[in-house]
């Protein structure tokens, strides 16, 4: 398959031509799920914690005999109902992480990529060559008429591009070798440098 190349002017300059075996691949919503459900648990820390009942400093006492008082029995000033007093299964750390094979990965990507392909959501750029500054930024997004969230993928590091994305919150940056399924699924519009997609191409083949 073909897809057009621009300047981050906006100007075509070309057309790159890409394998199939990587981005024509069907869409597999099943393993897009699985793997974007393993993605967001691994980030979670799972170091939540909160006492129970037993943990609770205090409450070894009971507050007032059982019977005759006309308030309701109470064994400990520690129960959950009582101010101050435990939780009802408290959460305690925990590790949340899922493991997921690499094929498994590979083909969630791929599939993904494709599908932001064939809906013409990716925007192929010869180079990104920006002064650090947000503005300059900005002008991209405003040449494409990007409005939405956005995934811009760059052939290595870029600090410019990095520095000048660091105030937009809809504008998420990444590499060629670091961009994963979610990256390209919670974006409405994709835009790679020619170089990071044929990088991804030569990982993927």
């Amino acid at each position: 398959m073909q897809v057009k190349v621009y300047k981050q002017t906006g100007e075509e300059v070309g057309k790159l031509t890409l394998a199939d075996s990587v981005f024509k691949v069907p869409y597999n919503e099943a393993t897009i799920h699985q793997v974007v459900v393993s993605y967001l648990a691994n980030q979670r820390q799972g170091t939540k914690s909160t006492l129970t009942r037993t943990e609770v400093r205090g409450g070894g006492r009971k507050p007032w005999r059982q019977k005759g008082t006309g308030r309701a029995r109470q064994g400990s000033i520690r129960s959950p109902q009582w101010t101050h007093g435990g939780v009802v299964f408290a959460p305690k750390p925990r590790d949340f992480s899922k493991k997921i094979n690499k094929q498994v990965k590979a083909l969630a990507f791929t599939s993904a990529l494709s599908k932001q392909l064939e809906d013409k959501n990716v925007i192929v750029l010869d180079s990104l060559e920006l002064d650090g500054k947000t503005k300059s930024m900005v002008s991209v997004l405003e040449t494409f008429k990007l409005e939405k969230r956005v995934t811009v993928v760059t052939n290595g590091v870029n600090e410019n591009v990095v520095r000048a994305s660091g105030n937009l919150d809809k504008v998420n940056v990444t590499t060629a070798d670091l961009v994963n399924t979610y990256d390209v699924v919670v974006a409405d519009k994709v835009v790679v440098t020619k170089d990071a997609l044929k990088q991804i191409e030569e990982a993927l083949k």
